[in-house]
């Protein structure tokens, strides 16, 4: 039957299917990607931009196809990755506002949107360049409007015809994609997303999967191009700001346009998002900082990257990886938006309540579980199985060449047993183990830390070393509002949560050197909890220290976020300071209302 409406559901599906296609193409687009920079990762970039996407469309459940493609849209952005990644976010961010709140398209509304979609990419960009995935969009519209189609799945057909086309002509419009003797990879993911699409609207996957060219390249020819780093900006960098008075895209591109090149732009709502190669990624960071929060924000070394590349081909390995991927448990309690800027596999901790076992940041989020701690419920919890840390670890060598896993101190949980045990048994790739002897965000922090050093070309040892040298100096306070659920979890006795209740005494641990957590301090009542923390805090940073980045977890009480931040700002200047929920794991010992502050001193 004629598909001559898209409703909203068809979107979503079409979405689901061509993101999840383009993952699965990731190893052949890596092999041909030499433009902008031959650094083997476009594939990576946009299947992690498409898994982003992919994601967030599974849980949305709103029908109208505006709401879909403003759901596509905010995902892209905050899971872009990679130049083709920030061009890709574009496109959906004016696909979006062309739908507007619509709840199905036509034909002919279809054409009109994807015109609109390209337009907005061609004006977002300061140098559009052909030869690119711009093209591919740009003659995809061309297509749609040069004679009507009469239904969805014929208009699909003639886009992905042109499509192919105009991508096999890509190294006549680039002299490196032609020297290379290859087609622009960004250029064929889009294709790829196409043939997903057509896929999903056709209802008969052979149609595109089948009959998609291949377009292969062999695996050293992205090896055979030479990274002039005298020539080339040598930091992929990247950042994510919220706040709400940003600038606008043009008045941010203004300013950082000498700063680098290949330069990308998304602003929307009370998001910006910044792609840029270039020299000095500390520069551009700092003046992001005076936007709004800094979010996330990495600098890969693209040279390191091409090495990387190089030895992949001198060992016949078809896909180039990264030289480090950090593994961690999901004690660290790092934003999702983080874990997945920085590519870092979690490995969930459990909860056990009644006869259910829930994975954490899988199962149940720390919102969920804030109500279970309302109610009176007191789960249990249990650490990952070594099979979980040697799927976790078979997930990172598909990226990497070797593991760092950053893991709940040693001295809390038995997890860093566990990884040990796997890292034993793993023979893939070398797995280096790091005991954070920290929890929630200063565990967080470090694999952080180590997640920016591997992306610096730092080597594992290095990184371990560094992670040391960094944990023996910083730390992590927690406030604790009621004596519950330290009796519960046996850490107090009863007689002294009793007297502790009575006089309104609120507890202040800290996790030591040793990993081990320890009374810090106490006070009377919840007033006071903030200004002893702080005293703490000054007391454990040195007058000397240099960089200092601070996080800020809490149990089901969101309200303190501000005033702890806004106190860490007012005594320490403008510090990076991340802000989450503590994850259940570590929730389920202290109880609502507990927060905490974890300190990272770098220099």
């Amino acid at each position: 039957m004629a598909t001559v409406y898209l409703e909203g559901s068809e979107l979503r599906s079409a979405l689901i299917t061509a993101c999840d296609y383009v993952q699965h193409r990731r190893a052949e687009l890596n092999r041909i990607n030499v433009f902008p920079v031959p650094d083997g990762d476009t594939g990576t970039n946009l299947a992690l931009t498409a898994r982003s996407i992919a994601e967030r469309l599974r849980t949305h459940t709103d029908p109208s196809i505006g709401a879909v493609a403003q759901v596509a849209a905010e995902a892209g952005i905050l899971g872009a990755r990679g130049n083709c990644g920030m061009i890709l976010s574009h496109y959906l961010l004016g696909f979006a506002d062309a739908v507007g709140s619509r709840v199905r398209l036509t034909v002919e509304e279809f054409t009109q949107v994807l015109r609109a979609a390209a337009d907005h990419v061609y004006r977002s960009l300061e140098r559009p360049i052909e030869g690119t995935m711009l093209t591919i969009m740009r003659e995809a519209a061309e297509e749609a409007e040069s004679s009507p189609a009469s239904d969805f799945c014929e208009l699909f057909r003639r886009l992905l015809e042109r499509a192919r086309d105009a991508l096999m002509r890509t190294p006549d419009l680039l002299p490196a994609l032609r020297a290379a003797g290859v087609v622009d990879a960004g250029a064929k993911g889009f294709v790829h997303l196409l043939e997903g699409m057509l896929a999903s609207v056709s209802g008969d996957p052979i149609v595109a999967l089948e009959e998609a060219p291949s377009f292969e390249s062999e695996p050293s020819a992205i090896a055979q191009v030479e990274f002039d780093v005298t020539e080339q900006h040598r930091f992929c960098t990247e950042a994510l700001v919220r706040g709400p008075k940003l600038p606008t895209s043009d008045t941010v591109r203004a300013v950082l346009r000498e700063q680098g090149d290949s330069l990308v732009v998304i602003r929307s709502g009370e998001i910006l998002k910044v792609h840029i190669h270039t020299d000095e990624p500390e520069e551009v960071f700092s003046y992001l900082r005076t936007l709004g929060a800094l979010v996330t924000h990495k600098a890969e070394d693209m040279q390191v990257q091409h090495e990387a590349v190089g030895r992949a081909a001198e060992s016949h390995i078809q896909l180039a990886r990264r030289p480090v991927v950090i593994v961690a448990d999901s004690a660290l309690d790092l934003p999702e938006e983080v874990v997945q800027a920085h590519g870092i596999v979690v490995v969930p901790l459990a909860l056990v309540t009644g006869d259910q076992v829930l994975r954490d940041r899988i199962d149940i989020d720390a919102e969920a579980f804030a109500e279970r701690l309302r109610s009176g419920e007191h789960p249990t919890t249990s650490q990952p199985t070594p099979g979980a840390f040697l799927e976790a670890y078979s997930r990172a060598a598909v990226d990497g060449e070797t593991v760092v896993a950053v893991l709940l101190s040693g001295a809390l949980s038995g997890t860093f047993a566990s990884a040990e045990a796997a890292a034993k048994r793993f023979e893939e790739v070398p797995v280096h183990l790091v005991d954070s002897r920290g929890a929630s965000l200063l565990q967080g922090l470090l694999a952080l830390k180590a997640a920016e050093l591997g992306e610096l070309g730092c080597a594992p040892e290095e990184i371990a070393s560094e992670l040391a040298r960094v944990r023996d100096r910083s730390g992590i306070l927690f406030t604790v509002d009621s004596f519950d659920r330290l009796l519960a979890s046996g850490r107090v006795g009863r007689g002294r949560a009793f007297i502790g209740t009575l006089l309104d005494i609120k507890p202040i641990l800290e996790i030591d050197s040793g990993g081990r957590v320890v009374p810090a301090a106490r006070v009377r009542g919840r007033k006071n909890l903030l200004p002893r923390v702080m005293e703490l805090l000054e007391e454990r940073i040195s007058s000397r220290a240099g960089r200092v980045r601070f996080g800020v977890v809490h149990a089901a009480c969101a309200e303190v976020l501000e005033e702890v931040s806004a106190a860490l700002r007012e005594r320490y200047g403008n510090p990076e300071i991340l802000t989450a929920p503590v994850t259940p794991v570590l929730a389920t010992h202290l109880g609502p209302g507990a927060w905490g502050v974890a300190y990272l001193v770098e220099d």
